[in-house]
């Protein structure tokens, strides 16, 4: 499960969103991916892309973790199997029923971070993963009120050898189609590539 992220800063995704109006592209700024920012865990705050009343995209910091109702305060759901939602949404009950419906968002990062739980020779360690010549790309994730969860599917050839979900990575071009109807299309992120990187190697 994917329960830690590189994230980027509140004033990156303004500036994108202001490079929408003007240019109709949603450019990151050039320095965007380049700053120390802290990882993301669940339990904090991070700036995601999140459509308003008018379809238009806002960018707003939420929290990283759903509370379970009727669950402990401090016990964090944080990551939403795509299948689960999917039917939870055709019968009309569950944590993740309306969210999945009327709460997709967009969550922009530098990287996103695997345990290695498959066999050795690594097991247990971090492995970051990037897409290739893309300094930022977009995670799919859900909200309700001030909380989000990212979206997880089956794994891709890239991340299945060490672990056995990942998050919904985006394409470029993708996060129309999350934010649309047919959003159920994307569950399977066999075409996307990525690089992966175990930490201290």
């Amino acid at each position: 499960m994917c329960h830690r992220v590189t994230p980027l800063m509140l004033p990156d995704l303004e500036e994108a969103l202001d490079n929408l109006k003007t240019t109709g592209r949603a450019r990151m700024p050039r320095h965007a991916g380049n700053e120390d920012v802290p990882d993301a865990y669940p339990g904090t705050q991070m700036p995601l892309f999140v459509p308003n009343k008018q379809g238009e995209l806002e960018a707003r910091m939420l929290t990283w973790g759903f509370q379970q109702p009727g669950g402990s305060a401090s016990k964090l759901v944080f990551n939403t199997r795509i299948e689960t939602a999917l039917q939870q949404a055709q019968s009309g009950r569950g944590l993740w029923h309306q969210p999945i419906l009327a709460g997709r968002c967009l969550v922009p990062v530098r990287r996103f971070y695997e345990s290695w739980t498959r066999e050795p020779p690594r097991r247990g360690a971090q492995v970051g993963f990037t897409l290739p010549h893309h300094a930022v790309f977009l995670l799919a994730g859900i909200y309700e009120d001030e909380r989000f969860s990212i979206v997880t599917t089956t794994p891709n050839a890239d991340v299945a050898p060490l672990h056995s979900r990942m998050p919904l990575v985006l394409a470029p071009g993708e996060s129309s189609m999350w934010l649309g109807p047919d959003f159920a299309r994307l569950a399977s992120r066999d075409h996307i590539r990525l690089c992966a990187m175990p930490e201290g190697a």
